[in-house]
């Protein structure tokens, strides 16, 4: 393909060999790789800009949340901790209070979006599918089917309390829980290509959500006290309630966020919106792409999202190497 093709050169070749180019300007910088794509992205990105446009040698970490909290709490490394969700760890909330931890900039700045969907060709054939009132007075719409993630993850739970507070299975949906992530997601991908019902349980932003549009079914307003009991194995009462957005951050450790401004200036911009992420996540799959291979897809494609997110200096430093 040509477009894989031109991104084997000096974008992704920069991207692969980071430090061997890099200047000593801002001095070594580590920051998080977390165990999912999108977070691979959003470090794959920065990196590239922190090294090329700032001349930081960069040294990523592979890790996941709570690890990468745990780790600040008692080494104050990383510097730069990219695509944090606090609600997931309660930690965070402890480490910004003590003054370890900044936050810098919502690195998703529509948030984490889970909820129930239904397809877009769906809504379009039936407007009021597009609020779970309507797909429970009409339960044919759907197929009678409501399908939910598999046990282990933390969607299932506010999920199980919200059918139960919505009663689906009295409405004439059958619930199926799905055994794994992958037999949930070809399913939604089945219907898709077959323009089949389908209504059930997802989260933005993802490749999947990113290759096949989707509408977030409206299920009322938020109760905020509600949606906490929800997501509680114990919920002694479960409530109606929307799905909250999750704040979606880049933080920095307090050490490094007092030494490098321009760091700090850099980070508070690098941010995507849910479609531009499940835009690059579809590319990726589609392409069985690597996360350096995509930052470079989205260094080369959209030039003029990330030239505002860099300082002058950087900027033309980026522009001899990005063509």
């Amino acid at each position: 393909m040509r477009l894989r093709v031109s991104l084997a050169g000096a974008v992704t070749a920069a991207l692969i060999s980071l430090n061997a180019s890099a200047q000593a300007d801002c001095g070594q910088v580590t920051i998080t790789e977390m165990n999912w794509a999108s977070g691979a992205v959003v470090t794959a990105v920065s990196s590239f800009l922190l090294e090329q446009g700032y001349g930081c040698q960069v040294q990523k970490v592979p890790t996941s949340t709570v690890p990468a909290l745990t780790s600040l709490a008692e080494t104050g490394k990383p510097d730069i901790l990219t695509e944090i969700w606090p609600a997931v760890a309660d930690v965070y909330f402890t480490l910004e209070k003590q003054g370890k931890l900044v936050r810098v900039g919502n690195v998703l700045s529509d948030g984490g979006q889970d909820g129930w969907w239904v397809p877009k060709y769906l809504v379009e054939q039936h407007p009021e599918a597009a609020t779970l009132a309507g797909i429970m007075a009409h339960p044919e719409w759907v197929g009678g089917q409501f399908n939910n993630g598999p046990s282990g993850w933390g969607g299932r739970v506010s999920s199980d309390n919200l059918i139960k507070a919505f009663e689906l299975e009295q409405h004439g949906i059958k619930v199926f829980n799905h055994g794994s992530g992958e037999t949930l997601a070809a399913s939604l991908a089945s219907a898709y290509e077959s323009k089949k019902p389908w209504f059930g349980y997802y989260w933005a932003p993802t490749g999947l959500l990113g290759k096949y549009p989707m509408v977030s079914v409206d299920m009322g307003p938020l109760d905020a006290d509600k949606a906490k009991c929800n997501a509680r194995i114990d919920c002694a009462a479960p409530g109606k309630t929307s799905w909250p957005t999750a704040t979606v951050l880049t933080t920095m450790s307090r050490a490094f966020h007092d030494s490098h401004p321009d760091i700090v200036a850099l980070m508070s911009k690098v941010s995507f919106t849910n479609t531009q992420m499940g835009e690059l996540l579809a590319w990726q799959e589609s392409n069985k792409a690597t996360a350096d291979e995509t930052a470079a897809y989205f260094l080369t494609q959209h030039k003029s999202v990330w030239q505002a997110w860099v300082s002058d200096e950087a900027g033309r430093k980026l522009d001899a190497i990005i063509q």
